[in-house]
């Protein structure tokens, strides 16, 4: 798919209209947050979610299965 963004001036800033077609592809509607970021080759990326809290929760699923009978342990 590929969409184009009208760029619009908001008070001092400028905004980007993202179709209809690509929110609901992103699952995202007015007052979501989208994050842009940058790919290797020079690109850019939009999605929905948040790429550090992906690593972060990767990290702690690496933890949790590590020390899982600690942690059962600790449940109880």
């Amino acid at each position: 798919m590929i969409a184009e963004l009208k760029l619009r001036a908001l008070g001092n800033s400028i905004g980007a209209v993202i179709p209809k077609e690509a929110l609901a592809r992103l699952n995202a509607t007015e007052g979501d947050t989208l994050y842009l970021t940058e790919t290797p080759d020079g690109g850019f990326r939009l999605t929905a979610s948040d790429p550090e809290f992906a690593e972060t929760m990767a990290i702690a699923e690496g933890f949790m299965k590590r020390y899982r009978n600690a942690l059962r342990e600790l449940a109880k």
